[in-house]
């Protein structure tokens, strides 16, 4: 009785060696493994009181906005946001009352980069009794281990790369003062989120992969990047040789990632291109064997108003992608026939993709455009995106998987009426694309 495992609550034998090794390979003196990343997240905060400030990046994962807000509205925190790639924004908000400074490097969606060290030695010596916390999610312990360049606290999603295969949900949480990990430590068994012992089992049989999975992702990832660049789209990831502070990224991390995102300056563009690839499922998550696209604005960020999204610089048209183990041709092949059948690229004469110019759809865009408004013109809707009124009915074209998620709810169809546009249309994109390339 009264001994270290008498509550699983509280702890148990799986989770314990999961947080032991969790602790060595993000060089932690302490690890804690809790039920998700937002989990995680929360516990964090918990180490808030009504007035402290907080000061976070302006391109921030959709859930913690989300988390943020609430602590502002109900909690008596104050929030900033500012840009954290520039360090000189950080001072003038930074003050004896800044209790925390929560970074993302790189950042989700737009891949921008934050000078860990550099932004916690301005923290140190300005704030000394702030926090700096950073969600390490987007490259896990793997590839940047923050704690070595200033951080005071690191969180995941053990969801994405370290479990790996998108069949659990997870969080970790690591930190080396002792102060703070006491402080967690009963937080998490207060409030009861522990990480469950399967689960616990679940994510140390990922872990086991994950610098064989992270080396084979981040590799496809550099060859889609550097794929969609040299067709004409603006493309951000660190990986590439002209993204701005990628020289910054190396010095932190031991590679770019597997998530990357691109515009097409056009949103319905961008909607057609999700909708008709094949291999890439449609989903808000990351880090698992199988690779997978969204829209931000639609889907992970959907939370954040759209006057807030704008100020911030996240394009509507944004497509994210987050790179798997499959074969990099088939992908990159599978996002070259999304891109002809949605008009982004066309074919000249030798064969070659080519970037439509603004303004001009390509031939199957426009055909698929006038065929849409053919349908419309009878009274029927092709609007893929339902409304609030209605009870959407998600269905996929032929051999197109659909994984669901948060915010999810966008490529299906409304009504009897729109499902079988939905499928008149999947037809009509079947025929198009028997069509001669240009």
């Amino acid at each position: 009785m009264g001994g270290q495992y008498d509550y699983t609550r509280s702890g148990n034998p799986t989770r314990s060696h999961l947080e032991h090794h969790l602790a060595k390979i993000s060089s932690a003196a302490h690890a804690f493994a809790v039920s998700s990343g937002m989990a995680a997240l929360d516990i964090i905060t918990r180490l808030l009181k009504p007035g402290d400030e907080v000061i976070a990046g302006d391109d921030l994962y959709g859930g913690t906005n989300r988390l943020l807000n609430y602590l502002r509205t109900h909690s008596g925190v104050i929030v900033h946001h500012v840009d954290t790639t520039n360090p000189e924004t950080l001072r003038p908000v930074l003050s004896d009352k800044t209790a925390l400074v929560l970074l993302e490097s790189p950042t989700n969606p737009l891949l921008k980069i934050a000078d860990l060290a550099y932004l916690s030695s301005i923290v140190a010596a300005e704030s000394p009794n702030a926090l700096v916390v950073v969600d390490n999610t987007m490259m896990s312990p793997y590839l940047q281990r923050p704690l070595e360049h200033g951080a005071h606290i690191v969180y995941d999603s053990g969801t994405k790369y370290l479990s790996g295969h998108h069949d659990l949900m997870a969080g970790v949480i690591v930190c080396n003062r002792d102060d703070v990990a006491k402080q967690i430590a009963f937080m998490i068994n207060s409030v009861g989120n522990g990480l469950a012992p399967v689960d616990s089992f679940l994510l140390l049989r990922g872990i086991k992969t994950l610098a064989i999975r992270m080396d084979r992702q981040q590799a496809t990832a550099r060859l889609v990047a550097t794929h969609l660049q040299h067709l004409g789209f603006q493309v951000f990831y660190p990986g590439l040789a002209d993204h701005p502070n990628r020289v910054i990224h190396e010095k932190i991390a031991g590679g770019p990632g597997a998530v990357l995102s691109f515009v097409t300056n056009d949103k319905a563009l961008s909607e057609r291109i999700v909708g008709a690839t094949r291999l890439w499922g449609i989903s808000v998550s990351f880090g698992a064997v199988n690779s997978l696209i969204s829209m931000p604005c639609l889907m992970s960020h959907a939370s954040i108003d759209s006057a807030t999204r704008a100020a911030r610089g996240l394009p509507e048209d944004l497509i994210r992608l987050c790179v798997g183990i499959e074969d990099p041709t088939d992908l990159i092949d599978d996002l070259d026939e999304a891109l002809l059948e949605a008009g982004a690229v066309v074919r000249d004469s030798a064969g070659n993709y080519v970037k439509v110019q603004k303004g001009d759809k390509g031939m199957i865009g426009r055909a698929v455009e006038k065929l849409g408004q053919a349908v419309e013109g009878i009274g029927l809707s092709t609007s893929l995106e339902p409304s609030q009124a209605e009870r959407p009915w998600l269905v996929s074209a032929p051999g197109k998987v659909i994984l669901f998620g948060e915010h999810a709810v966008v490529h299906g169809v409304v009504s009897a009426q729109r499902y079988r546009v939905a499928w008149f249309l999947t037809i009509a994109r079947f025929i198009l694309r028997q069509l001669p390339r240009i």
